[in-house]
């Protein structure tokens, strides 16, 4: 009896099925840091050059002034959605002057808190709102945590590929729901296994001293400004910084569309005590949204999220509901700190294999323990994912990460071999080969590479994440732009800048009315 996975590589790999795996899409969104010249934070505000970070869909900022965050357009190929991240790189690179985009996922030695600037996005309901989400952050979290830079990566399969499953196995949901339900079983999975692509992929194994800003830790002291653990690959992802929030106890279950839309609801609306004890606004001024557990969806901090392209004025959660899910986003994926885009395709392709492997692999629901145990192993990996023997947590049996991720890369290898097959490449092979040596080899991970570095040459953290940085602005200047690709960045950029004074010329809205609207868009989805 072949299993479930088995059945599906079948069916998707028969010649008229086949084309199908050439119409996923991918996405890709990269924050970054702009430092000066020195590696310290720029605290000059988002270059006027670069367009509206409001409403210029491809460059924009984060959460600071100085977290830009580059968009690209969904593309069938990742090749072309690399080369759409690489343009936006040139081209901001040519409008920053001195300044640098930091390397590395972990921030450069920060300022006092109060001197990292929020973002801000003007004077227009929708811009003053994105700017109290995050004066809202800054109170909850504080400002360094928000300076961790990351990339996001969106990943689909095409929506002809879901009724044709469903057909094979008789499933009796409509299209729109099996789709959804797909999509939370690909969630599951990457639940389960994600802990393999910090092991592979993590390269934040060490930081700058600053960012603990003197609180009790347990990481080792490499030199006078760096900290680190030996064996760790990813402490952007490990606990550091949110070990005490409200979010700890909001753990989404997986185990739904509709469980998972319930638990963000409840928590956009149940007041937390602490944050009630702040208040929404000191002085008259506002300081945050709300003082529920979080105060937007987008607060929400997971690895993964289910996503739908939103309409303008809808709210992420409004179109899940309405529309069910359309993509997912992997949200934990570390910056690269050798490579000038931070990721390449060697990583996108087995990211393609893996996120395929998750989604046509059988998914059981996931009940209490088996949730707490892939957390469990997902933070073990994070800060330990290189020792010698680790052992992880699989059906509640210890297994060892060596065995386990050897046994997933098999498993992954026939996912790889259908989208070499309706490619004609051989590039997902050659991707998953160079996993497995890192499996052999926990030397060849970026995060072991990072530390080997740092002790070969005496660096610090920052000596190290300023070379990079330096080495990437050179590659990316020595490789100027097409003349009618600076054009359309340069006529996106005024694009923007005109939107947003169209849209700060409206007639004034009262900005707590305005506020309040926003808030009752997802209290009236609560009593539906």
């Amino acid at each position: 009896m072949s299993d479930l996975l088995s059945r599906r590589l079948a069916l998707l790999g028969e010649r008229a099925n086949l084309p199908l795996l050439t119409r996923c899409l991918h996405g890709i969104e990269r924050e970054c840091l702009r430092v000066d010249g020195n590696g310290q934070l720029a605290l000059t505000p988002h270059p006027r050059a670069l367009g509206s970070a409001l409403t210029n869909g491809q460059i924009t900022t984060d959460y600071s002034e100085s977290l830009l965050e580059f968009i690209t357009p969904a593309e069938t190929d990742p090749a072309t959605t690399l080369a759409d991240l690489d343009k936006i790189h040139r081209f901001t690179v040519g409008k920053l002057g001195d300044e640098l985009l930091w390397s590395p996922s972990m921030p450069c030695r920060l300022p006092s808190e109060e001197e990292i600037p929020i973002a801000r996005y003007g004077s227009s309901p929708i811009g003053r709102l994105k700017y109290v989400y995050r004066k809202g952050l800054a109170v909850r979290y504080g400002k360094t945590m928000q300076c961790i830079a990351g990339i996001h990566y969106n990943f689909s399969l095409p929506d002809a590929l879901w009724p044709l499953l469903k057909q094979a196995e008789g499933d009796p949901q409509d299209d729109r729901d099996y789709q959804s339900a797909r999509y939370i079983a690909l969630i599951r999975n990457f639940r389960r296994y994600s802990w393999l692509l910090m092991y592979l992929f993590g390269a934040a194994p060490a930081l700058d001293r600053s960012f603990l800003r003197d609180r009790p830790h347990d990481l080792d002291t490499l030199d006078a400004e760096t900290l680190y653990l030996p064996w760790a690959t990813s402490l952007r992802m490990s606990d550091l910084g949110y070990q005490n929030n409200a979010q700890a106890g909001l753990t989404p279950c997986y185990n739904s569309l509709d469980s998972y839309l319930a638990s963000l609801r409840q928590a956009v609306s149940t007041p937390y005590p602490p944050y009630a004890e702040i208040g929404t606004k000191q002085n008259g001024e506002w300081v945050q949204l709300n003082t529920n557990v979080i105060q937007i969806e987008n607060e929400y901090y997971s690895s993964i999220r289910p996503k739908r392209v939103t309409c303008t004025g809808e709210r992420p959660i409004q179109a899940l509901m309405a529309r069910g899910v359309q993509y997912v986003e992997v949200r934990c994926l570390d910056i690269n700190p050798y490579l000038p885009l931070g990721i390449d395709l060697e990583e996108s392709r087995f990211l393609d294999a893996f996120l395929l492997f998750c989604a046509l692999q059988d998914s059981p629901p996931m009940a209490g323990e088996e949730c707490r145990s892939a957390t469990d192993n997902f933070q073990r990996v994070v800060k330990e994912g290189r020792r010698p023997g680790l052992t992880l947590l699989r059906n509640g049996q210890a297994i060892g990460l060596t065995d386990w991720a050897n046994d997933l890369l098999d498993r992954i290898a026939r996912t790889a071999e259908v989208l070499d097959a309706a490619q004609g490449s051989q590039e997902h092979a050659a991707a998953l080969s160079a996993q497995r040596a890192k499996v052999a080899d926990p030397d060849l991970t970026p995060s072991a590479r990072v530390l080997a570095e740092l002790r070969q040459n005496g660096e610090s953290f920052s000596q190290f994440a300023l070379r990079k940085s330096r080495e990437h602005a050179d590659h990316f200047r020595s490789h100027p732009l097409a003349a009618e690709d600076q054009a359309r960045f340069e006529a996106l950029a005024r694009e923007s800048l005109a939107e947003q004074a169209r849209l700060e010329a409206e007639p004034d809205v009262d900005f707590d009315t305005f506020v309040a609207a926003y808030q009752a868009s997802i209290l009236g989805l609560a009593s539906h």
